[in-house]
């Protein structure tokens, strides 16, 4: 079944953090990854903020091995509907959709999409 990771997830990944181990196994499994732009661009800010550009060009690098979903005139009517109905921000609601519309599961830290359909969440111990 193919998977999206949430930005979190990726970022949780990359670092090495408590729950990479999670996040670790569909990252890997490049044939079912789904990756939709908005993660990519979310991730790739952050290790550009945080590291530097050759990191952030080499996190992306890894994430493009994945299926990448551009965020089209459909999707983003679908992601107002699906964002308004569950009172999702407008990041989450793009990557909820994308999972919803590629019949993904989506794995996540982010505890706004925690009981949707299709999404699998895993608390972060050090949030709460």
């Amino acid at each position: 079944m193919p998977v999206v990771v949430d930005s979190s997830g990726w970022i949780e990944y990359f670092t090495g953090g408590a729950n990479s181990h999670f996040f670790e196994k569909a990252i890997e499994n490049t044939e079912e990854l789904i990756v939709p732009t908005i993660i990519l661009t979310e991730v790739y800010r952050w290790v550009l903020r945080e590291c530097s550009e050759p990191e952030a060009l080499a996190v992306a690098a890894v994430m493009k091995q994945g299926k990448i979903i551009s965020l089209d005139e459909h999707l983003s009517i679908l992601a107002a509907e699906l964002s308004h109905k569950h009172g999702l921000p407008l990041a989450d609601g793009i990557i909820y959709t994308t999972a919803k519309y590629c019949v993904a599961e989506l794995l996540t830290q982010d505890a706004d999409m925690e009981g949707l359909s299709g999404v699998t969440y895993v608390r972060h111990p050090h949030r709460r």
